[in-house]
């Protein structure tokens, strides 16, 4: 025991600090997503070189059946918009709608829907409705796998080896249950357009169902922290963030430069991000651009995507931290490299044994995880710092405590 107290003493002070550390990090995002963008309203289109595409109208719309705006067409770029599903059967025509209603030149825009559904009866379904959209002349590709390996990861690498696909300039994807406004591509490709260097524009999600319950209130509450301040500090900053796997669009050349989509993990989103970083290309958060999107209203879809987030998370840290510790823009601009560190994601466990993901040096990284091998009192007693309590609460939530709260779970 006089061996042992002296290092759990050091971990716990280690943890408390790190906490502060945190703490001062999420206040300096506060201030930067409050004072630049909110006061000084630095919105990117004044960071940004940005003009509508030639054709477009004052609107917000592409004149695309006016003949002399035809000639114009050239000038858009053509882009691949790709829906990944599986046994998506209650927002399947929903999504597929929202999309074929973007307004782009027909001639300059694939819609492809990659569907590794397993149920057969939700597979005819999603193809007619593919079959439906086509007869009225709209681009739209149903393709489908002999085998799901990679899941979603998997499955936008083989949509990308069509030929058709390779065509493409940008690529634009969205979750089964997100529906982007018609003029979204109008308002996102411009950036990738006039400016080069930036690999991805990421646009925020709009919840639709966040009054379901008091569970979807709560995501909604951490989401938009998570769009407000993270990453609109860390578009404005010129700081490394994620892509949120959906209701972006990626420059196609990026991808390609950084590897392609990857199955190694839960996170493929997360993992291109870092992999483009490295490689040097920038980022872009709109925040004012939102597509509508649905929280998990069960408690079990819950559990399964956080577990998927912070899993994969870790998984990915394994993976790459020595490479991004190595890598050579690192090693020759250090900011950068403290960059990518602090904004790695790592696995703490608390409580009942739940991981989760959180933002850290790889000093950071080490404490926490020897904070986490602690007894469960010393354990709960050190979540209720600031940076522990958010995560102590949610592992509270996730075991059960919560569920008074929430309506009956379907069985």
């Amino acid at each position: 025991a006089r061996a042992v107290a002296p290092a759990l003493t050091t971990a716990v002070w280690a943890c408390l600090a790190m906490s502060a550390m945190l703490l001062l990090e999420a206040a300096c995002m506060s201030l930067v997503s409050l004072v630049a963008v909110r006061l000084l309203r630095l919105r990117p289109e004044r960071r940004f070189k940005w003009e509508p595409m030639a054709g477009a109208l004052e609107g917000g719309e592409a004149d695309v059946e006016d003949p002399p705006a035809s000639a114009g067409r050239r000038e858009f770029p053509m882009v691949l918009v790709q829906i990944p599903m599986y046994n998506e059967k209650e927002v399947y025509k929903l999504s597929i709608g929202a999309v074929c209603a973007l307004t782009w030149p027909p001639d300059r825009i694939i819609i492809q829907v990659l569907d590794d559904s397993t149920d057969p009866i939700i597979k005819e379904l999603v193809e007619l409705e593919c079959q439906e959209w086509a007869s009225k002349k709209i681009d739209i590709k149903y393709e489908v796998r002999n085998n799901r390996k990679g899941y979603k990861a998997g499955a936008l690498k083989k949509g990308m080896e069509h030929v058709y696909a390779q065509q493409c300039e940008f690529v634009a994807i969205f979750d089964a249950d997100f529906q982007p406004e018609s003029d979204f591509l109008l308002k996102t490709i411009p950036f990738l357009v006039h400016n080069p260097k930036i690999a991805l524009v990421q646009t925020r999600w709009k919840f639709v169902n966040y009054d379901a319950c008091l569970m979807t209130r709560i995501q909604k509450m951490s989401l938009d922290y998570h769009f407000k301040v993270e990453q609109e500090s860390g578009s404005f900053m010129h700081a490394f963030f994620g892509f949120n796997g959906t209701a972006g669009v990626w420059r196609v050349s990026a991808i390609n430069e950084s590897g392609g989509w990857k199955d190694r993990t839960t996170v493929e989103d997360m993992d291109l991000a870092v992999r483009a970083c490295l490689k040097e290309w920038e980022f872009l958060y709109v925040g004012d651009i939102r597509v509508k999107s649905e929280l998990p209203s069960t408690f079990k879809a819950y559990r399964h995507q956080q577990h998927r987030w912070t899993c994969g998370a870790a998984n990915l840290f394994r993976k790459m931290g020595w490479e991004i510790v190595t890598n050579k823009v690192c090693l020759l601009e250090p900011h950068r490299k403290r960059q990518n560190e602090y904004h790695v994601m790592f696995v703490i466990s608390l409580c009942r044994g739940y991981q989760y993901g959180r933002n850290g040096t790889f000093y950071t990284a080490f404490c926490l995880y020897g904070g986490s091998l602690l007894p469960s009192s010393h354990s709960c007693s050190t979540a209720l710092s600031f940076h522990y309590l958010p995560w102590f609460l949610k592992s509270i939530f996730l075991s059960g405590g919560w569920s008074i709260f929430l309506p009956p779970l379907p069985s």
